[in-house]
């Protein structure tokens, strides 16, 4: 009956707007490279001491622990506190466990072992007892007051030790990192308990999914207070974020806000981390074996050695975090690195004068020492690229001064190299460096090994190319390339017109190569200068390479900057680069950046539905089907309009008063907005996709009715059309005082399911009355007349003694299945608070704060009273129900789903 409403034109719409989903959710779910990280293992059983709290915050956080992570010995050792370390706190995120410390204490523990222990990192960890934060945010507090506990504690275990810590260093997973933020916003709270903080994969700008207000205030209270707070906040914080792999927090909600009074916070994406470059998903950024490792070396590098703890330089921490996480030039970091080097020995000399050269180094028994004279190059020549495969950490490229052919010192270059996973490479604009005259590559006595050396002087005009990207709505139908024909090892590719989030392309590199004798190795790093969010593909040639193109982070509008695409090649091979429009990806980003506002959409599809079908009842004396209303009410231009209206009266301040004062969240649009996040058609999109969500839906819920009161008509005997039609019944006040009370001493999630519950029954009681009475009348038709005849005329004897017909059986039926479909949302939307509740039942009988109270007390009469409603009842009630629909579903958009 449901498909019979609906024609074949708007079947086939949406079946076409699943599709459009699927595509998008394929792309956010599937659509990214393969899992590259390597596992983290354990050398040793892993064990989690327990760590004894004071009585009274025992008590206080039941539901709460404190772990320090060891290893075989380093656990035995250590079970007899105190302790000698750096100490390191992990937060886990949401629903995480305090066990995901194993991995990086597990390597920090093996490069201790490595240097006999000079240094050593102990590694604490907090049980939250896996709480689903990130969708519940009324123990969000309560989490940073416990960590702030904890911290005091910790420091404690040092005391009397002759390089006591005064601070500790911080890892947070997920929301564990926004919990560590949150820990400068408590009152007694002293910043210079911490020294470091990184943070791993949390969304700091805003919630995920903003479910409750507790999590959304909370959100705003720590981001103003850094905002507010940016000149004295000295904590030097890095952000890393897991890339396209990650689809439970996109990596756009994990840059820390750029504060121009606070230069101590860098945000970067796993995929641009060197000796990582790999994407992440949620869970293994904190296994990921490169990143890992990549953390520990910092942390190593960061330690003063005359404290034995972590240095408290803010300058010195920023270069090392920039030095392992931003930009690695292949050597050991240090401090204050040597600018002049001596260049003696006994070593060959060599010049070189041609502008391209290439060294094949194999077996060398002496040192070499090639220069190049800059002198003819500066008037020819722009630029000079020098790259590597000898992947040590030796200096290797130096500039002599006013030298003839050799010089005994010379200016390390080398600190300006940047290493790549096969290369490590140079490229210095000639102008720059007008006291070099020669330019010095140096090659190691070595044995066994092979590796090659490679220099070239160019024009930066024949290495930069423009490629404009191809138009949003050419649907990947038309292309753009350019073929680099020749011979050089470095090339820019500007991709012209790209810097908005729901641009998304792809790019296919193919190399062909002549003569090849051996494999060819090309890289190509997509690189986005307005945030660290590069991405490396690395290719052996020949072959055919595809690159998907797309962004985290929108190019802020003072920006001028031009995204790039890096090319490492061979000067064997020939490559042709083409672009392309990616339709799935597109809506992939709209499904990335915006699923979130989904389900405003879907509930704002259903209103406009559910008040065309009042206006039919009150119009014709029938509610008509809830497919045939959706196609003819649910259209975005009732809605949108109205969203306009309300932002641009946000603009005055008398009217954004007026909203505070009214408890209203902040509008989506005006978030949007701010986070260069709106597009265009988005609205649009969204409404489509929200439509088609409420029709299949309704759908669902329609046949689920069905399917539910054959069940029924099963297991027990068949019962009659209601007789007396009240809209109160007898027993309904004490049912919904019941109620109420449950949700006043439990938990509001639980007694609005436990509505939701009793309000099924009832439409499923009735659709089976119906489905018994239709039979009856197929059976013995003659007696269902007189029945018909009998009730007709009883309603029209005693019009406050109604009988329910057939006819407003079904109207009523429809209307029901309406408003189950609407408040299956609204306890899908509600779930993680019960959720939460039922775990924490042992600790907790009531869920406090609970974020779903206020609307179980106006929800329970409610659907009370709706659940006792039938249509013959109401059709000679005639509000002007036109503007109510139509608010209703504008609000629905308003508000988001908390």
């Amino acid at each position: 009956m449901f498909l019979h409403s609906v024609n074949l034109w708007n079947l086939a719409f949406y079946a076409l707007m699943v599709f459009m989903a699927t595509l998008g959710l394929w792309d956010v779910f599937f659509g990214f490279e393969e899992n590259k990280c390597s596992m983290s293992y354990m050398f040793e059983y892993p064990e989690y001491q327990k760590i004894e709290l004071p009585k009274k915050l025992a008590k206080r956080y039941p539901a709460y622990e404190l772990y320090l992570y060891g290893e075989g010995s380093y656990a035995e050792e250590h079970k007899s506190l105190p302790l000698t370390g750096i100490p390191v706190l992990f937060l886990p995120g949401n629903a995480g466990s305090y066990k995901q410390v194993r991995s990086i204490g597990s390597i920090a523990l093996r490069k201790a072992e490595d240097i006999d222990f000079k240094y050593h990192f102990d590694f604490f960890s907090v049980n939250f007892n896996e709480e689903l934060v990130a969708l519940y945010g009324g123990s969000l507090q309560k989490q940073t007051k416990f960590v702030h506990e904890c911290i005091k504690t910790i420091l404690k275990l040092y005391k009397g030790q002759e390089f006591a810590p005064k601070s500790v260093a911080i890892i947070g997973h997920s929301m564990g990192g926004l919990v560590a933020r949150a820990l400068l916003t408590l009152k007694n709270f002293k910043q210079d308990l911490i020294n470091l903080l990184i943070t791993q994969a949390t969304p700091h700008v805003a919630p995920v999914m903003p479910l409750d207000r507790f999590i959304t205030d909370f959100y705003m209270t720590v981001n103003n207070y850094w905002i507010l707070n940016a000149r004295h906040i000295n904590l030097t914080t890095l952000s890393v974020a897991g890339g396209f792999r990650d689809y439970q927090v996109r990596s756009g909600l994990t840059f820390l806000p750029k504060l121009s009074h606070h230069t101590s916070a860098l945000s970067v994406v796993s995929s641009a981390v060197p000796k990582t470059w790999v994407s992440t998903d949620h869970l293994s950024i904190v296994w990921c074996k490169q990143l890992q490792l990549t953390t520990i070396r910092a942390f190593f590098d960061l330690i003063d050695a005359d404290t034995k703890q972590i240095t408290q330089n803010p300058k010195k921490k920023l270069s090392v975090l920039n030095h392992h996480f931003i930009r690695h030039p292949a050597k050991h970091f240090e401090e204050n690195p040597a600018i002049i080097s001596d260049l003696t020995g006994t070593s060959m000399w060599v010049p070189v004068k041609v502008s391209k050269w290439t060294y094949v180094a194999y077996n060398e028994s002496d040192k070499i020492y090639f220069t190049f004279p800059l002198a003819n190059h500066r008037k020819i020549y722009t630029h000079v690229y020098c790259q590597s495969t000898m992947l040590d950490t030796n200096s290797w490229i130096f500039g002599c001064i006013n030298s003839t052919s050799m010089c005994r010192q010379g200016v390390d270059l080398s600190w300006k190299a940047e290493l790549l996973p096969t290369i490590k490479s140079l490229t210095l604009r000639l102008q720059d460096y007008p006291s070099l005259s020669h330019l010095v590559v140096y090659v190691p006595s070595i044995h066994g090994s092979k590796f090659v050396v490679d220099c070239e002087f160019f024009k930066k005009e024949t290495r930069s190319i423009q490629l404009p990207v191809t138009h949003l709505f050419s649907f990947g139908l038309s292309s753009r390339k350019v073929i680099l024909n020749t011979s050089g090892l470095f090339y820019n590719i500007e991709l012209l017109n790209f810097g908005q989030i729901y641009q998304a392309f792809k790019i296919n590199v193919v190399s062909k190569c002549s003569s090849v004798k051996e494999e060819i190795t090309s890289i190509y790093k997509l690189h986005i200068p307005w945030s660290y969010e590069d991405s490396l593909t690395i290719a052996q040639a020949p072959s055919s390479t595809e690159i998907s193109l797309k962004l985290h982070i929108a190019q802020p509008e003072n920006d001028s900057h031009v995204a790039l695409l890096k090319m490492y090649t061979s000067s064997d091979c020939q490559y042709e680069v083409t672009v392309k429009t990616s339709f799935s990806q597109i809506l992939g980003q709209v499904v990335r950046f915006h699923g979130g506002a989904l389900p405003a959409y879907v509930i704002s599809s259903i209103l406009l539905a559910y008040g065309g079908q009042l206006y039919s009842l009150f119009s014709t004396g029938h509610c008509l089907e809830y497919a045939a209303m959706l196609d003819k009410e649910a259209k975005p231009y009732k809605v949108d309009p109205f969203v306009i209206m309300i932002k641009f009266l946000l603009g005055y301040k008398w009217f954004k008063e007026l909203w505070d004062v009214l408890l209203l969240p902040e509008l989506d649009a005006i978030v949007l907005t701010s986070q260069s996040m709106c597009f265009p058609l988005v609205s649009l999109i969204l409404f489509l996709f929200g439509t088609c969500t409420a029709y299949w839906g309704g759908l669902l819920s329609s046949t689920s009715v069905r399917l539910l009161s054959s069940l029924w008509l099963a297991l027990k005997r068949p019962s009659e059309l209601p007789k007396d039609i009240k809209m109160i019944s007898a027993d309904l006040p004490f049912l919904t005082v019941v109620l109420i009370i449950v949700s006043w001493t439990t938990c509001g999630a639980f007694a609005i399911l436990l509505t939701y519950l009793y309000y099924v029954f009832k439409i499923v009681h009735l659709q089976a009355s119906l489905t018994s009475y239709k039979n009856s009348q197929t059976v013995n038709p003659k007696h269902s007349r007189r029945s018909e005849k009998k009730c007709s005329q009883h309603k029209d004897s005693a019009a406050h003694h109604r009988r329910l017909s057939a006819g407003d059986a079904e109207d009523s039926i429809r209307m029901h299945s309406t408003v189950i479909n609407l408040l299956t949302w609204v306890v899908l939307l509600s779930m993680p608070s019960l959720i939460y509740w039922l775990k924490n039942l042992r600790y907790y009988f009531k869920l406090n704060p609970d974020p779903c109270k206020p609307l179980a007390f106006i929800l329970i009469p409610t659907m009370a009273i709706l659940g006792n409603t039938y249509t013959v009842s109401i059709k000679s009630r005639r509000p002007s129900v036109s503007l109510v629909r139509i608010l209703g579903a504008d609000m629905a958009l308003l508000i988001k789903p908390r």
